[in-house]
């Protein structure tokens, strides 16, 4: 990497729109999606306290060992790795990529699924009945209905997509992050206030938030609550380690990643205040799994006075977030294919968009293929992803150097012990979970 190369790299243009942007790309569909799926899973308000804890802890050390490796390289995923000093980085580099690309199709898909669920409330307003789940694809075999909602819905997201991306950092993603997020945390006040004010909600936030037990803590709620911290700060070594790229020198990399860890957690945290309260409200199961934003939570806006209304602001508010984070996946892509050859950014985002495109087909048929690349490309290689930046920021680059970008010039104690924490705990505690996983529940 020449010096040039890292003076003519596109940074942030302010400290509002780098901060709009990565808890944009951290937040998406992974807090207010799949954080109440989750919780819903693996029991309640236990489920919750374990996941901020291990977002304290691991999440945001880890994230700021992320930023470091790309601030460091100057690179995304194809290079970051090599050039941090990996040993077979270049391989692991193109390995990841090949993830981000797969993770990418499916994430496309169901953000396809959010936008036809808002377009259902939306239409309900004016006395029109559409059916949002006919956009679901089957359990198992082949609805043609599906496939096809699927496929217009998908190709309209990622050239979507691609119309930000062609425009670049600060006039297309760092833009469009300043105008989203903001209104994102707006719409989920306003569901909050609907939800917590329903009959019966207590109890759906008593079993939130007020219901904690050690004995509903074990390896398996371990590893998903891990799974899920890394899903939604959107760890991996990929979206983070681009981003991580685009920092100034002056930025301070533990401040933005604690403000990001927290803007995050408060995204999902309120994402849950907004839904289990009305759910707990109107008798529906708070266990459905995936299926609970798409078909449990437009039945509860039926049940609700103005429920278009509100319908409609919860699926703009997750469209928003989860849009940002498809830009981040993209640009993954777009990065690694700009630094890595001579073609210029407008045909990178081309190929990068059709490739995706192509490759959310096969999740468009049914759940028994979309829900295991949703375990493998979503929290299993987003994990592994993570643990190989650890050790690339923390093992490979030289201490002198890491601390320097933890610490902008001035190391303190403070950062020294930062560093040790990325160095010996974080992959312990990641290697740990895991292996605890593998014995209990594989």
């Amino acid at each position: 990497m020449t010096h040039l190369a890292q003076q003519n790299r596109e940074t942030f243009g302010s400290r509002f729109g780098l901060m709009m942007t990565m808890i944009g790309v951290a937040v998406g569909l992974g807090n207010v999606w799949r954080f109440p799926y989750m919780v819903g899973r693996f029991g309640g308000a236990s489920f919750v306290l374990l996941y901020l804890v291990i977002v304290a802890f691991i999440g945001i050390p880890a994230l700021m060992a992320e930023w470091t490796l790309g601030r460091h390289t100057r690179r995304g995923t194809l290079g970051a790795f090599e050039i941090g000093g990996l040993p077979g980085g270049k391989y692991v580099g193109y390995f990841f990529f090949l993830v981000v690309f797969c993770a990418t199709a499916y994430y496309s898909n169901t953000l396809g699924w959010v936008a036809f669920h808002g377009l259902g409330q939306a239409v309900s307003m004016v006395g029109i009945d559409l059916d949002p789940a006919a956009i679901l694809p089957p359990e198992s075999g082949f609805d043609l209905t599906s496939f096809v909602l699927q496929s217009i819905m998908t190709f309209l997201v990622i050239g979507l997509c691609g119309m930000v991306l062609v425009r670049g950092l600060r006039k297309g993603i760092e833009r469009v992050s300043k105008f989203i997020m903001p209104m994102l945390f707006v719409i989920l006040l306003i569901l909050i206030a609907r939800s917590v004010t329903l009959d019966g909600a207590a109890a759906g936030l008593e079993w939130y938030i007020g219901s904690f037990s050690l004995a509903n803590v074990n390896g398996t709620v371990m590893a998903a609550a891990l799974g899920q911290a890394v899903f939604s700060l959107s760890l991996g070594g990929t979206f983070m380690v681009i981003y991580g790229s685009y920092l100034g020198s002056g930025e301070n990399i533990p401040t933005g990643a604690l403000l990001t860890g927290i803007g995050d957690a408060t995204a999902g945290v309120l994402a849950g205040l907004a839904i289990f309260p009305a759910v707990f409200a109107l008798g529906l199961q708070p266990d459905s799994g995936p299926s609970l934003i798409f078909n449990t939570l437009p039945q509860t806006f039926q049940q609700m006075p103005l429920g278009g209304l509100f319908g409609l602001l919860f699926f703009l508010g997750l469209f928003g977030a989860a849009f940002l984070s498809d830009v981040a996946a993209l640009e993954v892509l777009i990065g690694g294919i700009v630094d890595n050859s001579t073609l210029r950014r407008t045909r990178a985002v081309i190929i990068a968009c059709a490739v995706v495109a192509f490759l959310a087909v096969p999740t468009m048929i049914n759940m028994k293929i979309f829900f295991p690349w949703d375990l493998i490309f979503g929290s299993g290689m987003q994990t592994l992803g993570t643990l190989m930046a650890v050790i690339t920021a923390a093992w490979c680059i030289k201490r002198s150097e890491a601390l320097r970008e933890l610490a902008n010039e001035s190391v303190r104690p403070f950062h020294r012990i930062l560093y040790l924490w990325m160095r010996f705990v974080i992959p312990v505690a990641v290697l740990f979970i895991g292996v605890k996983w593998l014995l209990e529940a594989v």
